[in-house]
């Protein structure tokens, strides 16, 4: 019998849906069971920092309304690993059964901002809420930690990769969560080709792209528009899947995407996955539209994958760098 047009295989999971929540909407795994009533394929909570701590001072969120945006310096506000850890156990069966039909958890790791060992936070992270996950992200893109940015340069991301895969290998649990990268829009050419090349060369089981910009169009008309921070919805759209479509070229396809960025529509999650994109999700379109949102792009998915020939979501994965 043929795969349900939705249904998407990849990370050693089955996905009901290609449609997910993005990290930064439920930080400390408060709602998550309600998230997935919402009709999300997956979620994915944090970051979570190991520490407990505030993040920066308010106001630190912007609406920008006239450009469908936001605007944000949370700066990892995080209850820490120990407060999710005990939320995620209390609902670990309950978790365990979305997984088994197709809606699995993704944990989001971070380093708090005092840290002078990043690659020891990441390492926590892994140990301590790993057991819990289906896949995990290490978060090395979000502009609102300062040198957070910094540790995408090859030689840094290669020596936190290689500990973070370490302490993935060495779980004791059964079923060991994948490791995926979150980057951000903002790198030069070398930097992707960098960041290809070292996800490659050690078997990183997938990529995040990508986090907020801290570009700003011009076409922004938000009177918010110059309140620094990352810059999500909309005005992203464009230049996430261009960098999508860069990471699909550069890995050849063999290592899968998750799309995020300014994803509203049916039309914006077929273009990513046309530009690489395994699974796409969404959080900025909540702000604007609610959540009837995931449904109405879920159903215009599948009426564009049937009207341009494709009988599932992982058929269209990539398709326009079939020439």
């Amino acid at each position: 019998m043929a795969a349900p047009l939705r249904e998407v295989r990849v990370l050693g999971h089955r996905f009901c849906n290609p449609v997910g929540l993005a990290a930064g909407f439920d930080k400390h795994g408060e709602a998550t069971d309600g998230l997935y009533k919402m009709g999300f394929g997956f979620v994915e909570i944090g970051t979570v920092t190991p520490q407990p701590q505030e993040g920066n001072p308010r106001p630190r969120v912007f609406r920008l309304e006239e450009d469908e945006a936001v605007i944000n310096r949370y700066g990892f506000n995080s209850h820490g690993h120990a407060a999710v850890e005990r939320r995620l156990r209390a609902r670990q069966d309950a978790q365990l059964r979305l997984t088994r039909v197709g809606m699995p958890l993704g944990v989001n790791l971070g380093k708090n901002k005092s840290s002078t060992d990043a690659a020891a936070d990441y390492v926590a992270g892994v140990r301590t809420l790993g057991p819990l996950a289906d896949y995990l992200v290490v978060n090395v893109s979000s502009p609102n930690t300062p040198g957070l940015r910094d540790l995408q340069g090859k030689a840094e991301l290669q020596d936190l990769l290689t500990k973070v895969l370490a302490a993935r290998d060495a779980l004791p649990c059964a079923h060991k969560p994948a490791v995926l990268v979150k980057i951000s829009p903002d790198l030069t050419t070398q930097d992707k080709q960098d960041i290809a090349s070292v996800v490659c060369e050690l078997g990183v089981d997938g990529l995040i792209v990508s986090n907020t910009t801290v570009s700003r169009p011009s076409s922004l008309q938000s009177r918010q528009r110059s309140e620094p921070g990352g810059l999500s919805g909309k005005p992203l759209r464009e230049l996430s899947t261009q960098t999508i479509r860069d990471m699909y070229s550069l890995t050849r396809g063999q290592v899968p995407i998750i799309g995020v960025g300014g994803v509203s529509s049916g039309q914006d999650a077929l273009e990513k996955i046309r530009a690489g994109a395994s699974l796409v999700q969404m959080y900025t379109a909540l702000v604007y539209h609610g959540p009837p949102v995931v449904r109405a792009v879920k159903q215009e998915l599948e009426e564009l994958l049937k009207e341009q020939g494709f009988r599932n979501v992982m058929e269209a994965v990539g398709a326009d760098h079939q020439s």
